[in-house]
Formats: C-alpha cells, structure tokens, sequence
C-alpha cells in the first residue's frame, strides 16, 4: 500500500484514489516572469518522481501543472522591458520548458494557462457571489468573503482571528474586511485586460488554479502539490474558492515539498540568495542535480552547497562505474533489492532510502560480476529499472563516464585514447618512466584511469 503524509490532516495516510487504477494530479507551476531557479527545479523534479511512480504502480494518472501567464510581476517585468507580456511570458516558457527536459522532468498530460480560460475563471467568480462568498466592490474588483468560509485556515493551521490581528486594509481599498482577497482586479492604465460582468480586468491569481484544476479534474481530485511557499494563502484561498463555489471537497491529499536553502537560509528572490536552473547547469550535469535533489525527503529542507553537488556526481559515477560493461537483458536476481526499494517509495515517496537501496544493490553488482557477468548483468537491468523511476541512470554508462569535451576545453576522447594506448605500449616496453609520465598528464587533465584484466578504462573525473 502506498501511504502519502496529508498536509491536511497532519499524518501519513493510506492513498486510495478517487476511482480505483485512476490519479488526478494538480501541481502549481511557474509564474512565468523570470528563468527557474533551484526551487522550481524541485517542484518539478519532485513531482516527476511522483507522477513516474504512480505509473509505475500501474495507476491510469491524469497530471496536470499550470502556468500562470498572467499577474503583477509579470506585466511590471513586461513594462520595464516594453514589450506585450505575451512575448515576455512566451519566452520564459520556452526556456522552463528547456529547464524540464534537461532535468528529465517528464511533460505533464495538460498544462494549462492562466489566460487561456478567463472564461472558466469568470464563471467561478460568478458562481461565488451567487452563493454569497464573493462581491463586487463597485470599482471593478471582485473579492472573495473570507468570513463567510467558516473552515478558512484548516490548511496552514491558521485562525481568522489570528490573521486578523495582523491584517490591514490599504488606504485605496474597498474590501469589507482586510482578509478578503482579490477574486477580479479592475484594469489599471498600463495594464492588459479581459471584459468581464464588472468591467474590464484580468483575474487575482489564486482564482486561477481554482478554476483550472476544476476544469481539468473535477470538482474533487486526488492530489495536490506545490511547494511549501504556497501553504497560505495560495493554497488555502484555493480551497475557500473552490468549496465555495462547488459545494465539494476540493482535494484529497494535499503534498507539498520542502524549501531549497543556501547556507541554511531559505533561498529566495527578495533575499538575493538564488541560483537559477542554468547557472548551476553550467558547473555540473543535469543528472547531478537531480540526483542531488531526489538526496532529501521531498517534506524536508533541501541544503544548496557545491559540496552536496559534489557527492552527486561521485553517486552517479560509483552507478555508472557499476553499470559500465555489463550486456542489456532482462532484469534477474534483485528482488530483494526491489522489494525494499518500493517499500521506500510506498512510504511517502521517500527517495533517501530508495537510493540507499540502489547502493547496495551496486555492491551486489560488483561482488558478482567477478564470478558471474550474465548474473551481474541481470541485477543491472534491475538498478536501471528503479533509475528510470527516479529518472536517472538512463544513459549509456561510457558516455556518462567519460562526459563530453571539446578541444578547447581539454584532451578530446582521441587524444585520451592516444595517450592510453602509448603508455600502453611503454609498459610494454619495461619503459616505466614514460607509462608514469602519461599516466600523471592523463591525471592532471582530469582522466582516471582504470586498469583491469580486460585493459585500461576511463572516465572524467
């Protein structure tokens, strides 16, 4: 049985979809203004893991991730560089979309955006004052009546009157209580809009996952993740509106993965601390730092350091080092292995113990490959099985290794190979000195070599 911690109830509870074999899945996406940065990669890597193990447990999953194409920071980014925010949000898509792929983050089944359904949000919006949990300010705003959602707050753990005490409302507002919060924002000079029942506008933002992950999964789903941020008030306002407005419980299970830190501070844009996805790309692999990801809990805090990057890369070669050589075949041998590697993933998709699991497995490899290649090769197939769950161990283990260098970066894979087969040939020769020689250049460009009964192997190191 898979158990999942429900940020909702506060426990661990035994996952039973909605209709049996079937997932709906709800993640919040990107605000489009700006180029990921190593908190969105988690989110996105997270739930990949989260979505390729519930396929692989044989669920029929429908995952769905939006993109908020629309919202302050957006038009202030688009304003600043005048241009259409259209043109500004298409770009910064293109280049999320380059981020995912190269993290091995699968696509979602849907991805909707924000300004493609206006129409649904609208509705909702309509169906909120309706049921008297929404009004229209007369200025053109529309905003949602927290008061009138006695449950607000179950989420986050927070009260009314709590939030209360530390409310205010601005000067220029016009909302009946200073917890309401924006459902519909009337259009300011400057700013693109949509018509609407209360004139032209554009939506609040939390109004838009509601109407989204309604549209696209019902009016209650299974899951529903994001990260930590998100808790209040994004998620909680999305559980006002959607009740509200259906009548029903929005979402299930409720998930949320841990902050990204930098020196134990959480990272972020206001404090100046972040990295984004391609400047980290730039000093190691994209596996690495998914592999380096996937080394916490996905509930708890994710330390940023060059160091935890560092052990990545050394985790991927001691895997590829133990996967080099051995012939593609059917996955035999492991079950123990595997056994205990899905009993990690059943309890909250816990991706430390998995890889733990995947080690010992590679020390099993490596003991048996000694006596027995055929053996070694099945328990092989079997650790390429659980990486493509964790979506890693996928490439071919000699490319992997030896990594990719041009000439102006180093030794080109023809010149290594050159240098191996002269000192090849010295030893041959008794002519030590010269095998030293090579060995220490080959070593002082970063080439670890690796001599075996078969000959000499290499790899970056």
């Amino acid at each position: 049985m898979l158990s999942i911690y429900n940020d909702l109830t506060r426990s661990k509870e035994v996952f039973e979809p909605l209709k049996p074999g079937k997932v709906s899945m709800y993640v919040c996406g990107m605000t489009v203004y700006d180029l990921c940065h190593l908190g969105h990669a988690r989110v996105m890597v997270v739930f990949d893991v989260v979505y390729r193990y519930l396929k692989a447990a044989g669920f029929d999953v429908n995952y769905v991730r939006n993109i908020t194409d629309i919202d302050d920071k957006i038009i202030q980014r688009a304003n600043e560089r005048g241009e259409p925010f259209t043109e500004l949000t298409q770009r910064f898509i293109d280049a999320m979309h380059a981020d995912a792929q190269a993290l091995g983050v699968l696509a979602p089944d849907h991805e909707p955006r924000a300004t493609e359904h206006l129409p649904e949000i609208i509705r909702m919006i309509e169906k909120l004052i309706e049921r008297g949990h929404a009004y229209a300010a007369g200025n053109g705003d529309v905003y949602y009546d927290v008061r009138s959602f006695p449950e607000y707050g179950r989420l986050s753990g927070k009260s009314i009157d709590d939030l209360e005490s530390g409310a205010r409302v601005e000067p220029d507002e016009v909302k009946r209580d200073p917890l309401d919060f924006a459902l519909w924002k009337a259009v300011k000079p400057g700013e693109p809009s949509w018509d609407s029942p209360w004139g032209a506008g554009r939506p609040g933002w939390h109004i838009e996952c509601s109407a989204m992950s309604t549209e696209a999964l019902g009016d209650t789903f299974d899951i529903h993740g994001g990260g930590a941020d998100l808790t209040f008030p994004h998620h909680e306002n999305e559980i006002a509106q959607s009740e509200g407005a259906t009548g029903h419980p929005f979402v299930r299970y409720w998930m949320h993965n841990g902050f990204v830190r930098i020196d134990d501070e959480k990272m972020s844009k206001s404090l100046g601390n972040f990295f984004t996805v391609r400047e980290v790309l730039q000093r190691y692999r994209p596996e690495e730092v998914r592999y380096f990801i996937l080394t916490s809990h996905y509930r708890s805090p994710l330390n940023y350091d060059e160091e935890h990057l560092d052990n990545a890369r050394a985790a991927l070669t001691r895997f590829y080092t133990a996967l080099r050589g051995l012939a593609p075949v059917e996955p035999a041998g492991a079950e123990e292995f595997e056994t205990a590697f899905h009993q990690a993933m059943r309890d909250d998709f816990n991706t430390p113990e998995a890889l733990a699991t995947m080690f010992e497995l590679v020390r099993s490899i490596n003991r048996t490959r000694e006596q027995d290649a055929q053996a070694a090769a099945g328990l092989a197939a079997a650790l390429r099985r659980m990486g493509d769950i964790l979506g890693i161990l996928q490439q071919d283990p000699e490319g992997y290794l030896r990594g990719e260098a041009s000439e102006q970066e180093g030794l080109t894979d023809t010149d290594i190979e050159d240098l191996i087969a002269r000192r090849a040939q010295a030893k041959q020769d008794k002519d030590w000195t010269e095998a030293d020689r090579i060995r220490d250049e080959l070593q002082a460009a970063g080439i670890v070599l690796e001599d075996g009964p078969g000959g000499t192997t290499w790899r970056r190191g």
